[in-house]
C-alpha cells in the first residue's frame, strides 16, 4: 500500500496528519512522542509537508522498523526506529498510534517514506 499524507503544523506549533477520512478525533490524529520531531527535521522551517508512505520498499525512501507493538491501552500502534536519516545515523524511537493501523489496514513491519514536492 502507498499513499501520500500532508502533515502540517498549527497555530499552537503541534503537527497533525491531514486524513480526511479519519472519523475519529481530531486529537488522535496529532504527531506525538518523537513523530513530531521527525516532522521537524523533513519540514526544516516550513508549517506542512507530504510523505510517500508505504508498507512495501519505495525507492530512496526513509524506513521506520518496528520495534513494539502496544496494547490498546498504551494507545495501541506501535513504536517505530528510524536507525537513518537522510544518510546520517539517528536511531530515532517514535511512536505512531493507532491510526497507522487504521491507513494501513495493519501494523506494518516497515514503514518506507520519502517527502513529495
Amino acid at each position: 500500500m502507498e499513499r501520500v499524507i500532508r502533515f502540517y503544523k498549527n497555530a499552537k506549533h503541534e503537527w497533525y496528519a491531514d486524513i480526511p477520512e479519519w472519523g475519529g478525533d481530531i486529537a488522535d490524529l496529532q504527531m506525538v512522542e518523537g513523530a513530531d520531531e521527525l516532522l521537524n527535521w523533513i519540514a526544516a522551517a516550513g508549517n506542512e509537508c507530504k510523505l510517500l508512505m508505504a508498507d512495501m520498499p519505495i525507492e530512496d525512501a526513509e524506513i521506520l522498523d518496528l520495534v513494539y507493538a502496544r496494547e490498546e491501552n498504551l494507545g495501541g500502534g506501535g513504536d517505530y526506529l528510524l536507525e537513518k536519516f537522510r544518510g546520517g545515523f539517528k536511531n530515532h524511537k517514535l511512536w505512531l498510534c493507532h491510526v497507522t493501523e487504521f491507513v494501513f489496514k495493519q501494523l506494518p513491519e516497515r514503514i518506507y517514506f520519502k517527502e513529495m514536492d
